[in-house]
């Protein structure tokens, strides 16, 4: 991997972090990180989960694509 592709691949793992920061976690800060309100039009604390189960996602995607 390139330098540039690591930067964004700890970018991606720093994001996932943060979104399951936001399920648990509810201020200013997580709520301009949160992605269940970009796809779900009147999103509210229901739909806070969502944020968990991308999270863990991005991060996966992440690290395999740091290993291979």
């Amino acid at each position: 991997m390139s330098t540039f592709e690591m930067v964004l691949t700890y970018g991606g793992i720093a994001y996932g972090i943060m979104l399951i920061y936001t399920a648990f976690v509810k201020n200013r800060v997580t709520e301009a990180f949160r992605i269940d309100t970009l796809f779900i039009p009147g999103a509210t604390d229901r739909t806070r989960p969502l944020n968990l189960i991308i999270g863990l996602l991005v991060i996966g995607y992440n690290i395999y694509a740091m290993l291979y």
